[in-house]
């Protein structure tokens, strides 16, 4: 699953003592392991080895530019948003023929600093963007590639904010307007209309959407060959389950094994958009416990760290595993999971020290018990951790590190109080 394990009684991430991270930068901070990362990707890449793939990987999960370089080196392309995230992918090196550009909202600046890198595809998430980008590659004499996102009207029966692939969302066509999209801007000579673009959302645990979804879009592929339209990719987005609780959410080989069979002899590429199933349990973050405090019947630990710094919990109802650094022997061999029973062990609200009542990582938890000046470690959260956090309280943004072995590195600096006002000056 991951590299972070216990040693005699202490976390380790790969082979460095998680410790002696805390003792030199501080907390809160994410800490993340390379050999997690490639490890992941690595098994993506093999999974899907019997067909033509493209992995871009999906840089809203996880953007450190020293992150973006070891998978660009290895091979990844990579799934972007936005014209930061373009620029990110540039910086890092990537061969801007495997970035492909999704996003319901982009920009005229956006688009065209896209054309000019000579991205590989566009996902197109309306008739409007696609006018729009026509008309833009016409005004900058650049030809492009582009995915239709269509709506497969199939629900992964995730969490309600992160579930895209249905008819209701703002994101795509349905499935029955694709025919039409095709049959009004499918030949045109800027931007070339050549993939189906697919994404049913985020925290897939069940290998059965994805191959829903498949079943329903291929025959939309067929349809659209027989009318003459070149159809070369299907991009099956991302949104495939991480690890947040041990063996929960199927392997990337269960993945395929559901959906490879189903595109062999389609004369199709695939491209796929996994962020969180990499970066996801590549990734903790580590606080420091403050205070104990008993309030009525409810024990509550303050830590740290808080809802600016890590928001799922409170945005998602997301679960993350949160166990201290340091423990008896008899607390390290164990499933990460919701409900342990466990002799020993305390129930608790592990909270936050922001202003708002919904700051929590945990509610009636139950961890070995902890003493202020204790470390916690926050599990499986190197995705949507740290590129979702914000200065809320003003409060500086924690530090990034990367293990790599026996050794570690700040991979981003502990933002100051005099970085929050840098830009108000």
């Amino acid at each position: 699953m991951d590299y972070f394990n216990y040693k005699a009684g202490k976390l380790f991430a790969e082979d460095v003592d998680i410790e002696k991270i805390a003792e030199s930068v501080g907390t809160p901070v994410y800490i993340y392991s390379k050999a997690t990362i490639l490890d992941h990707f690595e098994k993506i890449k093999k999974a899907f080895a019997e067909l033509d793939t493209t992995i871009c990987y999906s840089i809203k999960a996880c953007g450190n530019i020293n992150i973006l370089k070891i998978l660009a080196d290895f091979g990844s392309g990579f799934d972007i948003v936005s014209g930061g995230e373009l620029y990110r992918a540039a910086q890092a090196g990537a061969d801007m023929k495997k970035v492909v550009f999704a996003g319901a909202g982009k920009t005229d600046q956006e688009i065209t600093a896209a054309l000019k890198a000579q991205i590989g595809y566009f996902n197109i998430e309306s008739e409007a963007e696609l006018e729009n980008l026509i008309a833009l590659a016409e005004q900058a004499g650049v030809k492009t590639k582009a995915a239709l996102r269509v709506n497969p009207d199939v629900d992964p029966k995730t969490h309600k904010h992160i579930t895209t692939g249905t008819k209701e969302t703002k994101f795509g066509v349905d499935i029955e307007r694709a025919e039409k999209v095709f049959a009004q801007y499918g030949k045109n000579d800027y931007v070339n209309l050549c993939a189906i673009h697919v994404h049913l959302g985020s925290g897939g645990k069940t290998i059965d959407p994805y191959r829903e979804a498949v079943e329903r879009i291929l025959p939309l592929i067929e349809k659209l060959r027989g009318k003459g339209f070149k159809i070369e990719a299907l991009d099956l987005g991302g949104g495939y389950g991480a690890d947040y609780q041990t063996d929960t959410v199927p392997s990337a080989a269960d993945y395929a094994d559901g959906i490879v069979p189903l595109l062999k002899d389609k004369n199709l590429k695939l491209i796929l958009e996994p962020g969180k199933s990499i970066v996801a349990n590549a990734g903790i973050l580590l606080t420091k416990v403050l205070y104990l405090k008993q309030g009525g019947r409810k024990k509550f630990v303050i830590v740290d760290a808080g809802m600016n710094d890590l928001i799922r919990p409170c945005l998602y109802d997301a679960f993350h595993f949160i166990w201290p650094v340091k423990v008896e022997e008899k607390f390290t061999h164990l499933r990460r999971t919701e409900k342990l029973d466990i002799k020993g062990l305390e129930f608790v609200d592990i909270v936050g020290p922001i202003c708002e009542g919904t700051d929590f990582f945990a509610k009636d938890r139950a961890i070995p018990p902890v003493k202020r000046g204790d470390l916690l470690a926050i599990f499986t959260a190197g995705a949507y951790g740290f590129t979702m956090a914000s200065n809320y309280n003003a409060r500086p943004l924690s530090a990034e590190v990367l293990v790599d072995g026996k050794n570690f590195k700040v991979i981003r600096k502990r933002q100051t109080y005099k970085d929050l006002i840098a830009l108000e000056k």
